[in-house]
Formats: C-alpha cells, structure tokens, sequence
C-alpha cells in the first residue's frame, strides 16, 4: 500500500485479528487509510476486519510541532505532564490548555508499566472533562506503546458515552524523548475533532 512505512498485526492464538497498528505518511487522511486497510485484508486473504482495531500514526503529521502552537478551535494542549510513584502506587497529574485556559486532570493506580501509562491516559482525559463540564463523558478503553518499525508510537482508544449510546476513537502519537507526553498527546488525538464540534456548536 502506498504511503505505508511499516505495519504490525496482533492476532489471537485461534488466529482473530486483535489490532492492526500503522505507521503511514501524512498523504492521505487517517481515515482514507482505514479503508484502505480494511479493504486490502478483505480483498488479498478475505478477512473482515473491524476499523476500530485499526490505529494510524502518521510521521509527517507528528514532525509538525502543533503542541508548541496556542490551542485554538477546541483544540487541547499539552500544559504539564506530572507523575510521582510511592512503592506500588502511582499517581498522575495532567494540565492541558483549552481556549486560554487550564484544567487539570488527576488520577491514580498501581505502578506497573501498563497502569502508569494508564492513569496518565485518564488524568488527560479528565481534564477535559472539567472543561466540558458534563457534555462530554469519556472512558479510557485502552492505551500501549508498539513499536512499528523503526519508530516506538504511543496509541490510545477511547470511548465516548452518550444518551444515544458508545462510540469510539483512537489516537496515536511517536515516542520522541517523552513517553509520558506522548501518552497524553495519543489520547488528546483521539478526541480532539470531538472537541472542536462541541466548542463551534
């Protein structure tokens, strides 16, 4: 496929695919890509696969530095990333930028290496909760580290909760000199148009 640099499929012992996880380049949109994907397994080996299984990091996208830039349409930014651990606790503490202003999200868990990642994920999401005061409800599905390639990309799946029902997104993010950023970068990724509908409507 063009404009894909590297791919990685996890599968299940029966053989099920569980994730598909992509590191393309930023010339097509991520959901194109999506398709493209879901339409490629399905034609070369007839294998249905779910899009939301399917996690797009895009290299051009990520080099251009949009965290630095003043957060504007909606859009969330990185303020402070805080973590301290106590012998098997860890605690985490998120300050994002929304429309001039900061809101900071806490949250806490084991220590492990996957609950550390976690809790940074839901200290993220729960700062923007303050700022939607109740209009939006987000839930933390999952979030990892993969290496795809050369390159270590952070992904984040989350769900959005509605009276209407669940819907949910991914978001992903490379692993430069920060995990913990990049952690709150994938999750801020998969809400972010989420974001930006609710503060223009």
């Amino acid at each position: 496929m063009s404009g894909i640099k590297a791919a990685r499929v996890v599968v299940s012992p029966e053989g099920t695919i569980l994730e598909v996880h992509v590191l393309a380049l930023p010339t097509k949109s991520p959901k194109q890509i999506v398709r493209d994907v879901e339409s490629t397994v399905m034609a070369g080996f007839g294998i249905p696969v779910d899009h939301r299984k399917i996690s797009i990091a895009q290299l051009g996208a990520e080099a251009m530095p949009k965290e630095e830039e003043p957060a504007e349409g909606g859009r969330a930014r990185i303020h402070a990333v805080d973590e301290s651990v106590s012998g098997v606790h860890a605690s985490a503490r998120v300050t994002i930028e929304l429309e001039e202003e900061l809101y900071v999200g806490e949250a806490s868990g084991p220590a492990s290496e996957t609950g550390r990642r976690r809790i940074i994920a839901e200290a993220a999401l729960e700062a923007v909760q303050h700022y939607a005061h109740g209009a939006l409800t987000f839930g933390l599905e999952d979030v990892s580290v993969v290496q795809l390639g050369r390159e270590r990309v952070a992904v984040a799946c989350v769900t959005l909760v509605t009276p209407m029902g669940e819907q949910a997104f991914s978001g992903s993010a490379l692993v430069r000199q920060n995990e913990k950023d990049s952690i709150v970068r994938a999750t801020l990724d998969a809400i972010n148009r989420r974001l930006h509908l609710l503060t223009s409507a």
